[in-house]
Formats: structure tokens, C-alpha cells, sequence
């Protein structure tokens, strides 16, 4: 199991990783942030990225499906953002945000290694 440090560390190492951050969809707080860059400001992404995940486990309860999202892509013109709804008991109403350079990653890659640091997160 790991701990929030590592699995933001262990995230950074994934290839083309920009920034990652663990965020409260309820409150849209950062519990935690690594990487970044001088022009992005990771807590103000993230937290943005708060409006993103309410507004689609909305509509996935308006329509009534019962399902979990595994991930939210969000495809720019030279970064891929990932959101990654965690779904372990401790994990629930918290999302994994992770910007990567779309050049130097893979994103079937990338989905896999966030997959993996969810499952060793404890919290």
C-alpha cells in the first residue's frame, strides 16, 4: 500500500507526466500536488476540474446507470488530462487528476499505471 507522497511520486514517473494531483470532487480541495509547470497552476486545474466529474456522475444518475466511471479523458492539442474517479471505500468523492504531454506519452500506458497507483492508495 501506498501512501498519498508515493503515489503522486509513482504517478510523476509516468511517462510524458506534467502534474497530478488527488482532489475532493464534494469541496473541490487538493489533498495533494506534484509537478506542474510555471504557466499551470495544478490546484486551479484540479479544482475545476471538480465541475467536470459532478456533472457527470449527474448525468449518469439522471439516466439511471448504474455503473462507476473508470476515467474522464480530456484530449487538448499537446497535453492529455486524465480524471480518475476513486472507487475504494476509503477513496470515495475523490478523483486522481493527471496532465500528460501527448507526444512523449502512451495513453493506453498512462490509464494502466493510474489504474495500479489507485488500487496501492491508501488514505
Amino acid at each position: 500500500m501506498a501512501s498519498l507522497d508515493v503515489a503522486l511520486k509513482n504517478a510523476m514517473n509516468i511517462d510524458g507526466a506534467i502534474g497530478v494531483a488527488l482532489v475532493d470532487y464534494s469541496s473541490g480541495m487538493t489533498l495533494g500536488v506534484a509537478g506542474g509547470t510555471g504557466e499551470i497552476d495544478l490546484t486551479v486545474a484540479a479544482a475545476g476540474n471538480t465541475d467536470v466529474v459532478r456533472a457527470k456522475m449527474r448525468t449518469l444518475e439522471m439516466l439511471k446507470i448504474e455503473d462507476e466511471i473508470e476515467d474522464i479523458l480530456i484530449t487538448l492539442g499537446s497535453q492529455y488530462h486524465l480524471i480518475r474517479p476513486l472507487t475504494g471505500r476509503t477513496g470515495k468523492g475523490l478523483f486522481l487528476y493527471l496532465m500528460v504531454s501527448k507526444s512523449r506519452a502512451n495513453l493506453a500506458m498512462a490509464r494502466h499505471q493510474l489504474r495500479t497507483i489507485e488500487e496501492s492508495l491508501e488514505l
